[in-house]
């Protein structure tokens, strides 16, 4: 039988993993195997840039957590996983996608994203996604170009009206 005060760290560590979870908009796991610490050192630097983090549970820990959220991610619970969060949905996921494609011993293997499991197809896809200034940045010239025709319909038919 295990010591309670085992019992009670390894409590503490499921619990931060749910608390983590549930606080987080997304969730991420990835396999970093054959990362150096310098690389990790780059990555954990442009995780906390975008608004995210990530830290590195037992496997069996994280099961038991997701267990305890009735949420599924056993299948990429195999092999080391380190665990991507954020309240940002796509900052984490395009930060490692970006990552992996520099450094292609990262491999993202599943995450949640506002609540629906995401497999690596799922993943790959809101990596491609703008990100929230590139959208607004999106936003903006179009509006502007419709600004602009509207400007040009304008100043042509005020011309138009001149001549008569």
């Amino acid at each position: 039988m295990a010591n309670q005060k085992i019992l009670e760290q390894k409590q503490k560590i499921i619990d931060e993993v749910k608390d983590k979870y549930t606080n987080s908009s997304s969730v991420v796991l990835f396999d970093y195997r054959g990362l150096t610490d310098e690389e990790i050192k780059q990555l954990r630097r442009a995780l906390r840039d975008a608004g995210a983090d990530y830290k590195v549970y037992k496997n069996t820990l994280m099961q038991r957590a997701f267990r305890d959220l009735n949420v599924d991610l056993s299948a990429a619970l195999k092999g080391p996983s380190a665990f991507a969060y954020s309240n940002d949905e796509i900052a984490p996921i395009k930060v490692l996608a970006d990552f992996a494609k520099q450094h292609p011993a990262l491999e993202l293997k599943m995450g949640v994203v506002a609540g629906e499991i995401a497999d690596q197809a799922k993943l790959a896809e809101y990596a491609t996604i703008p990100s929230r200034e590139g959208l607004l940045t999106m936003l903006a010239g179009g509006m502007i170009g419709l600004v602009r025709d509207l400007a040009i319909c304008l100043d042509l038919y005020s011309e138009q009206k001149q001549e008569n």
